[in-house]
């Protein structure tokens, strides 16, 4: 059995603000918990963009900087979770997610997204293999 390594912290990024840990390392896969899109050096809520378009960015640069923190990197991505607030936006997430995978795609899965966190639309989680 492999050991389970937690990353409650990130160089440069807000500290969870409930009972989590912003990714798991384990088996040789990195579980990043859902990142909503925080300002790196910001407080834990501060959201970064008021467009779909400008969150998802935020989102998948909060996913990439968890994912390297962990010895991992975005190209090593195998699964990711979309939860979006307003699914009527979808195609404008598509477009700025299309911009982090340009080569090989990542399994994909989207839902609406059920916490009310006021001015957020988007979060996203991953599992990745492992650095």
């Amino acid at each position: 059995m492999s050991a389970i390594r937690r990353l409650e912290t990130i160089p440069g990024y807000p500290a969870p603000h409930s009972p989590y840990s912003h990714a798991v390392v384990a088996n040789g896969f990195v579980f990043v918990s859902g990142q909503i899109p925080v300002r790196p050096g910001g407080a834990p809520t501060e959201v970064v963009g008021t467009t779909m378009q400008e969150q998802t960015r935020q989102c998948l640069r909060n996913v990439q900087a968890i994912l390297e923190a962990a010895g991992s990197s975005l190209d090593r991505v195998v699964k990711i979770t979309v939860l979006l607030a307003r699914p009527d936006l979808y195609q404008e997430m598509n477009e700025a997610y299309a911009e982090f995978f340009p080569g090989p795609k990542p399994a994909r899965a989207m839902a609406r997204f059920g916490a009310d966190i006021p001015g957020v639309l988007v979060a996203i989680d991953a599992i990745a293999l492992a650095g």
